[in-house]
């Protein structure tokens, strides 16, 4: 994250002796990025991270992959999905993938076990429900309509909270997840076009302590025994002589951190604005993107809903989550629902939305949009869930003007 947070006890020099009350030294874990080179954090251990006393190859629930063949828009129903008894992490149904990231969809009623993904950064979105992640960093809450952020290699834990199951789109990348660029300075710092700023972030605010022995934490890791090519992942269960959340105090620009959607103030304009004025975040060769509640285009002549594109360079994947989606009235989309527009194929409003979209002034939208810079792949849960018919909504007639 580009700012910096300190929580609960650090010594006031870096590197320094930072005793306990018996006597002996705090251990002291730098976790940083790239090598040295990027954000960092230091943390305060009661023992050591290192100490683990068994560790076992271990087999996570099997995805499949296959290509998006024959080439064509997909609609995925995400809530037919069965998600009896899952938890947030091994209860993910993946629906698309390649090898930057990976997007799965669960409904979770249970805590999920302790992880650690050594092979990128993890955005969650909260379609509903509440959600406690813990981590050696403290305790982040998150509710409805939040992003959450887990930085590469954090150890955590994810807990729902409330009366229902916690309903969530997980974005795992193959490498890191922030702000983008251009709303930052140089240092860091959220610059004033930005549609958020550090106000509107959350991080951890108090440490937290568990006791304990033995204890089994599931990694994900790169490994050339993932793919027969030599690429692709692998896990592997450590089992810790004492609990990971130990840490009394961090500081430092490196944590889980939450935003929330309502949070985004939406660019505007006379015209339709293209859809990077409404990235959120960058990953490797992948961007997200907010639509939220807006004014729309303010032009006496402007067409509110988009224009027919082809992004050549991208697969566009959309994740409907509120509101109104007015371009899409007739396809079947609805809550919940998944939109994959692939290169290759032009997209744009369903037939009769153009016409519509005259002279409305807002609209009461809530979507997470998801581009990959390379083709998405279809997972096992994409075709447990998929609407067949969606393809060819474009060709139905287009709906009479309203009045």
């Amino acid at each position: 994250m580009p700012y910096y947070r300190s929580v609960g006890e650090v010594p006031r020099k870096r590197h320094t002796q930072f005793r306990q009350p018996d006597g002996t030294l705090h251990t002291e874990e730098l976790m940083g990025q790239e090598g040295f080179s990027a954000d960092s954090s230091l943390l305060y251990h009661r023992h050591a991270p290192t100490a683990i006393v068994a560790a076992e190859a271990y087999d996570p629930p099997a995805v499949t992959r296959v290509p998006n063949l024959p080439l064509k828009p997909r609609h995925l129903r995400t809530h037919q999905l069965d998600h009896t008894g899952a938890d947030p992490i091994l209860g993910r149904r993946y629906l698309l993938a390649n090898d930057d990231v990976r997007i799965a969809y669960v409904s979770a009623d249970r805590p999920s076990p302790l992880f650690r993904d050594a092979t990128g950064d993890h955005c969650l979105y909260l379609e509903s429900g509440s959600l406690r992640v813990e981590s050696p960093f403290g305790v982040l809450d998150a509710v409805a309509g939040d992003y959450v952020i887990i930085p590469t290699s954090t150890i955590h834990r994810l807990v729902p909270t409330g009366d229902g199951p916690t309903r969530l789109l997980a974005v795992e990348a193959a490498g890191h997840i922030g702000p983008p660029k251009r709303y930052l300075s140089v240092r860091g710092q959220f610059l004033e076009h930005s549609p958020y700023c550090e106000r509107d972030v959350r991080g951890p605010d108090t440490p937290l302590l568990v006791d304990g022995s033995d204890v089994e934490v599931l990694v994900r890791h790169r490994s050339r025994a993932g793919r027969p090519d030599g690429s692709g992942t692998a896990w592997t269960r450590h089992t810790y002589a004492h609990h990971p959340f130990d840490v009394v105090g961090w500081d430092g620009h490196l944590y889980p951190w939450a935003f929330s959607i309502h949070d985004f103030e939406p660019i505007t304009g006379r015209i339709h604005q293209p859809p990077p004025v409404h990235q959120t975040f960058q990953g490797p060769n992948f961007v997200i993107c907010s639509f939220v509640p807006r004014k729309v285009d303010y032009h006496p002549d402007a067409i509110p809903v988009p224009y027919h594109h082809h992004n050549v360079d991208s697969d566009e994947m959309l994740f409907y989550t509120g509101g109104n989606y007015e371009a899409r009235r007739g396809s079947g989309i609805g809550q919940g629902s998944i939109s994959l527009h692939p290169s290759g194929f032009t997209h744009g409003p369903q037939p009769g939305a153009a016409e519509r979209s005259i002279g409305v002034d807002f609209f009461d939208e809530l979507a997470v949009m998801v581009d990959t810079f390379r083709p998405l792949d279809l997972c096992d849960a994409a075709t447990e869930c998929e609407d067949p018919a969606y393809a060819w909504t474009w060709a139905r007639p287009a709906a009479p003007p309203a009045g």
